[in-house]
């Protein structure tokens, strides 16, 4: 995934020298302007379709508790088949959403936040505005085992994270003191746009 900042008429963004660096060796992007005002809009996503080996044990589980529940010939009595096609459904179905919903990740970061959409149909969704961020930093790897598996994470003394497969991510620092981590390609030129807005945002307020 390659930096995708568009200007007005869908112009890339100019970077800076490669000798002008930010903390952490990523060089700074300086957005598309018009008339003063930033316009550069960044995206990238993340996917990972080993997923979807799970989505089809899902549907599997699903599909079994229907067989179940239609051609059973069970002897032993209703409850011990009501429980096996009630355990199967539900597994089945827990299967296809978390894999489904999960199976990638698309962000978007404009002037004034930064926008997660997980799965097909963008949900669960996040939007952190950008006035709410301290500094953003590049992870090189990012895996499961860090946050306790795949999808939205919680922890409390990690903070937040949309995990969607193994590798490169970047987190955001947070002006509550929390952090949000995100897996996602191309995740270095995140970082650089989203230091950019916030170094222009500083500017605009030191000069007002």
């Amino acid at each position: 995934m390659r930096d995708h900042s568009e200007g007005p008429q869908g112009q890339g963004s100019s970077s800076s020298p490669e000798d002008d660096k930010q903390p952490g060796g990523i060089p700074p992007v300086i957005p598309e302007t018009e008339g003063g005002t930033d316009v550069a809009i960044w995206t990238g996503r993340a996917t990972n379709r080993v997923q979807w080996l799970m989505a089809g044990a899902g549907a599997a589980c699903l599909a079994l508790g229907i067989e179940l529940a239609v051609d059973s010939a069970w002897t032993s009595g209703l409850a011990p088949l009501v429980m096996a096609v009630v355990g199967c459904v539900a597994a089945g179905l827990l299967m296809l959403y978390g894999t489904i919903a999960f199976v990638h990740v698309a962000v978007r970061v404009d002037t004034e936040s930064l926008e997660v959409r997980c799965g097909h149909i963008g949900v669960p969704r996040t939007r952190i505005l950008l006035s709410q961020v301290v500094d953003a930093d590049f992870a090189p790897r990012v895996t499961p085992r860090q946050w306790g598996g795949w999808g939205y994470r919680w922890r409390p003394e990690k903070g937040t994270a949309v995990v969607v497969r193994r590798g490169e991510g970047f987190v955001l620092r947070l002006g509550d003191g929390h952090t949000f981590t995100v897996t996602v390609d191309d995740a270095e030129s995140a970082v650089r746009v989203i230091r950019a807005r916030l170094a222009l945002a500083a500017g605009r307020k030191a000069s007002a």
